[in-house]
């Protein structure tokens, strides 16, 4: 018997996103506005798995189902907004008296192909944020996206003529603006439970220096640490530098500077030998990052504290 296929079911077009959802053609083949009053599930078979060739932005609400990302499930409330790009997999599992309100906004990279926008939303890290990441409004800023995505719908429906593409294009850029804003926020809002992941990530690299980890394994990774927190390396990193003003990268290094300060007063080691149990292929690199977190060289850190 031939086992069902694992790969994503890949939606290429906006045209065939409407074509899975029953709803008429697109007015543009590369924008669309969608009403989710107006939708319908997708085939049991698309919504296992599949991906989007294409950015997609909703604003969801009363969503009874559940939507995995990664490795967790989105937790759906009023008011949430998901945010994908091209290729992100995703997977749905949904009631069977489903109902959704809300606003759905997707469009092709070709369609802001000669816009800034389409450099600048490579910097919105929420677009590669984890499931359980996603925006949760308030009920203004709920009222406020919704109108952005309203107006969008509008010039999406009128008359197409010379300017159309630069007005709906103004408003995306407006839209994420915004959500950058909310999503920024959010880290504050959430700030107990941020809180606690500082703590866990400061405990996580203790640990991996501690345990000789990074002789074993090198230096940790931003991808490692992520994945051991469990959220994705984009989020943590908006995070930390929205707490700390720094990068998850750049807590790594001030983690290993410190245990390097730490060797250098308490043992005789040399500079070599410590820079290989630091996981260091060459001792040179070690010193030079050394010197630029602590503007001195190991040795003369070593003969300064002594």
């Amino acid at each position: 018997m031939k086992k069902p296929s694992t790969t994503p079911y890949l939606i290429h077009s906006v045209s065939e996103l409407h074509r899975l959802l029953n709803i008429p053609k697109p007015e543009h083949p590369l924008v669309s506005v969608i009403n989710l009053n107006d939708t319908h599930c997708f085939p049991q078979d698309v919504m296992k798995s599949f991906c989007y060739n294409f950015y997609s932005i909703c604003i969801k609400k009363d969503f009874k189902g559940k939507m995995k990302y990664g490795q967790s499930y989105y937790d759906f409330d009023d008011g949430v907004m998901t945010f994908f790009s091209p290729g992100q997999v995703i997977s749905t599992v949904t009631a069977d008296d489903q109902v959704c309100e809300g606003w759905w906004l997707v469009f092709h990279a070709d369609f802001v192909r000669n816009y800034p926008l389409a450099r600048n939303i490579r910097n919105y890290g929420y677009f590669s944020y984890a499931v359980h990441e996603a925006l949760h409004m308030s009920e203004k800023e709920e009222t406020l996206v919704t109108g952005i995505m309203q107006n969008i719908a509008k010039e999406y429906r009128s008359v197409i003529d010379g300017f159309s593409q630069d007005v709906i294009v103004s408003h995306i850029d407006l839209l994420l603006t915004y959500c950058n804003r909310f999503y920024n926020r959010q880290f504050i809002t959430r700030k107990s439970a941020n809180t606690d992941l500082l703590i866990r990530l400061e405990t996580l690299l203790a640990d991996y220096f501690d345990r000789g980890k990074v002789q074993e394994l090198g230096l940790p990774t931003v991808q490692y640490i992520s994945e051991e927190l469990s959220i994705s390396p984009n989020y943590l990193s908006d995070l930390l530098r929205l707490h700390t003003g720094q990068s998850t990268q750049q807590h790594i290094h001030n983690k290993l500077i410190e245990k390097a300060q730490e060797i250098l007063t308490t043992t005789s080691l040399s500079v070599s030998e410590i820079a290989y149990q630091l996981g260091f292929e060459y001792p040179q690199s070690f010193s030079k990052l050394f010197k630029s977190k602590v503007n001195v060289s190991p040795l003369e850190f070593r003969h300064s504290f002594n």
